[in-house]
């Protein structure tokens, strides 16, 4: 813990720690502190400060820079004038980094920088290490370092910290080291403005480094330059200041790069996002229809081949581009997962609890599970797409690449359209500097593209859906994260969600010339009634959609089990049957079942027919299925190899034959395992068939008033940890000796056990702390902090994490 960030949060009003919390989620996960010191341990996580800095934009990371350039505790003026802008300029991305406790002013004024954000930049502003670090280190012997004082000119005598300081002060000088390299003796300057840009480390050849006269022994033997190891040289900070100049100053991008945009009709945006939502509901629904009839298999490399993606899209009625999608999303929404069995992806139980939900909450399943996606469906790679469910290594930047680029459109006025995709990633590499900018470019466009699909964009301007999604970044969860995220349960987009889908229709209007038109966006239901019956014609975008029956798509759906009567009548309850539609599924129906066609896994020969006879009629075979389909033929269910067996164990010598009639006797052959893995999804995970629904997390407390409750308790101060043990040892009473000590760890480190209580009560308790006899500990059964009489506790268990 810092005690100079404990001693700032000391210092905080509650409207400024409350700030702090709430830029800081970290801070207030379960279970939450409730002190300052705990807070300021959790605050200096590395970590955790790392997913803060993501957070920032680029100016609040040049100032950062500038802090550590300038080393120590800079002032305002001191930054100001390293980056030669006002002072007005450096304070409100000061106190930006100030609200996410990444930085905090001391007694004096001066900015403290966190010692993890220290260690973000190995190099500022392609700077190196201090000269300290170098003249200061045991790798320097004194006589090295006489030698190289007496090189620049300056007293060498005296003890090795004085010489350090007599050659720092040289080398920190533009002056005398403009002056150095003026006498330096040829491709000095060059060298050493090659390691002050383009550095701080180089690959070198070390052999030069030893060479009388040469510009590399020059540069080494007077300090320009270091050498960590043969082939690699360093130049230090200061150095590479001096040798850069008084006229270089880091950038201080303070302006966001322009960003042209346009403006849009508020509804048609509305009414594009209200034909998209249904659209993409109605398609997933569709598409697991599917996948339930004919398992989707997977390449031996992993992922969805190209055939059958084309496959389903054209059996759905889908665009390529939104199979692609779609199949991604479900697949991390666990509503399909890959079964061994049947050797596919077939449709999970979570999809059976899904399809009876209403329309908002499995389309908010959808957006979830995109928005948390580690994979672009839509990006591709030297003009082709990545394989469907295939891996990604960049997974975890790209999930943090969409969540950017709808965070910047959910800053522009509302009805606004970016005009401009190449300012647009510019714009979100401002706010977002730590993204890789190649990466960023190749998947903002692709992003865009699925969001369009999705009904989150249209137009280019944001939808409100899209919106309320954009502004759930911190809840969205991890893509192998098989528990409920908060997405789903947001206000904000259950409120959007229940509007997109307002406007469905749940009824047709059909033709006497056997068509039927939904004159709008049809409910999945309704789609997939029609679709089971009838063949689609169109799909409107702003009209309507036709469906068409036939003979073949009414024998379809006989095929697939409906019976005339039923399904007239479910057709019958979305609109009203014309006659001629009447006439051609009963006339189908007439029809249906003509011809029968049975299954026979084998057949049996002889050419005795009593034989056959004999064996037909054995009850000891009657587990074989057999029945006759002439004198000297049998029909059986079960396999060739298990009626042989069957035969052979009741006394009988049968034979296998090919399809030529040929006795096939042969040796068994040993199967090779098959090579390859199968991934499903990003990272190498495996989606399981059947996960168990997670339960709601609980909500962290409002940052204002765990505020205001941090404040109350800011005069608190924990028990010294030597005291820890007696006082368990005199309350505990009915524990043994070694469970009073693990009842001491969760004192002390915070660790995690089980407890029993007198009357049976369990918890799992952690973060403990002494009160009066009783021990108020974090109890993750009931989400808060409990007291428990230390003279009721009657046994401690050790607890492990949950897997």
């Amino acid at each position: 813990m810092d005690d100079h960030l404990l001693g700032w949060l000391k210092t905080l009003d509650e409207d400024r720690l409350a700030r702090v919390l709430a830029n800081r989620p970290d801070a207030l996960a379960a279970p939450w502190p409730r002190r300052l010191d705990i807070l300021a341990q959790r605050l200096g996580n590395g970590i955790a400060m790392t997913e803060a800095v993501r957070g920032l934009p680029l100016p609040c990371l040049e100032i950062a820079q500038a802090c550590l350039v300038i080393g120590g505790s800079p002032t305002v003026a001191g930054l100001a004038a390293l980056l030669a802008v006002p002072e007005d300029d450096v304070r409100p991305w000061l106190d930006r980094l100030y609200e996410y406790a990444l930085a905090w002013p001391d007694d004096e004024g001066r900015v403290r920088l966190a010692p993890a954000l220290a260690r973000w930049w190995p190099a500022p502003c392609g700077l190196g290490e201090p000269l300290a670090h170098y003249l200061n280190s045991w790798t320097i012997s004194a006589d090295a370092l006489r030698a190289l004082a007496k090189n620049l000119g300056v007293p060498s005598h005296g003890p090795k910290r004085r010489a350090a300081l007599r050659v720092s002060e040289i080398l920190s000088d533009p002056a005398q080291v403009a002056a150095l390299l003026a006498e330096a003796p040829r491709g000095a300057r060059g060298l050493a403005e090659e390691f002050a840009w383009e550095g701080p480390v180089r690959d070198v050849d070390g052999g030069l480094f030893v060479v009388p006269g040469s510009a590399e022994k020059w540069a080494a033997d007077h300090g320009l330059l270091f050498r960590p190891s043969w082939n690699v040289a360093e130049m230090p900070r200061e150095v590479a200041l001096a040798v850069r100049g008084p006229g270089w100053h880091p950038p201080l991008t303070a302006v966001p790069p322009d960003l042209a945009t346009l403006p849009v009709d508020p509804e048609e945006v509305d009414h594009l996002m209200a034909l998209a939502a249904p659209h993409v509901v109605e398609r997933c629904a569709a598409l697991l229809d599917n996948t339930a009839k004919t398992p989707l298999p997977l390449l031996k490399s992993g992922g969805v081949g190209v055939r059958e993606v084309r496959r389903v899209a054209k059996e759905t009625s889908c665009d390529e581009d939104e199979t692609r999608l779609l199949l991604e999303i479900c697949a991390v929404a666990r509503l399909l997962a890959w079964d061994e069995a049947a050797g596919g992806l077939v449709p999970t139980e979570r999809f059976d609890h899904w399809r009876l939900d209403d329309g908002a909450t499995r389309l908010r399943a959808l957006l979830a599970a995109w928005w948390r996606m580690e994979r672009s469906s839509l990006r591709k790679v030297n003009g082709k797409y990545a394989t469907v469910l295939g891996d990604d290594p960049a997974g975890s930047m790209i999930a943090r690449i969409r969540r950017s680029v709808l965070g910047v459109l959910a800053g522009l006025p509302d009805a606004t359209a970016h005009a401009d995709r190449a300012g647009l990633v510019r714009h979100v590499g401002w706010h977002a500097p730590t993204l890789d900018p190649a990466l960023l470019a190749e998947i903002a466009p692709a992003v865009l593209d699925e969001a369009r699909l999705l009904g989150l964009i249209a137009h280019d301007a944001l939808t409100d859906l899209g919106r309320a999604l954009a502004a759930l970044d911190r809840v969205a969860g991890a893509e192998h994260d098989d528990h409920a995220p908060a997405v789903e349960h947001d206000p904000a987009l259950v409120e959007c969600s229940t509007r997109a889908l307002a406007g469905v229709r749940r009824s047709a209007l059909f033709g006497a010339d056997l068509t039927a038109v939904v004159t709008g966006p049809p409910s999945a239901e309704l789609a997939a009634l029609l679709d089971r019956a009838a063949d689609r014609e169109s799909r409107g975008a702003a009209a309507a959609s036709v469906w068409r029956f036939s003979p073949q798509s009414v024998r379809r759906a006989l095929d697939a089990g409906d019976t005339p009567d039923g399904l007239l009548d479910d057709l019958a309850a979305v609109g009203t049957v014309p006659q001629p539609l009447s006439y051609l599924v009963h006339d189908v129906a007439r029809r249906h079942g003509e011809v029968t066609v049975s299954s026979v896994t084998c057949i049996v020969q002889a050419s005795d027919p009593a034989l056959l006879a004999e064996i037909a009629a054995n009850r000891r075979l009657s587990r074989l299925g057999l029945r006759a389909l002439a004198p000297t033929v049998l029909a059986g269910s079960a396999p060739a190899d298990r009626t042989l067996a069957a035969l052979r164990e009741a006394g009988y010598a049968p034979v296998p034959i090919d399809d030529t009639g040929e006795i096939t006797i042969r040796r068994a052959k040993i199967e090779e395992p098959r090579g390859g893995r199968l991934i499903l999804l990003p990272g190498g995970q495996v989606a399981e068939l059947e996960a168990p629904p997670g339960d709601i997390a609980e909500p962290p407390p409002d940052p204002r008033e765990h505020a205001r409750r941090l404040l109350g308790a800011a005069g608190t101060e924990p028990r010294p940890g030597g005291r820890t043990w007696a006082v368990i040892g005199r309350g505990a009473t009915r524990l043994p000796t070694a469970q009073q000590s693990l009842l001491g760890f969760v004192v002390d480190r915070g660790v995690r056990a089980a407890i029993t209580l007198t009357g049976g009560l369990t918890a799992t308790i952690s973060h403990g702390e002494l009160r009066s006899g009783v021990l108020d500990a974090w109890c993750e059964e009931a989400g808060d902090y409990l007291e428990f009489p230390l003279a009721e506790i009657v046994e401690v268990r050790g607890a492990h994490l949950p897997g």
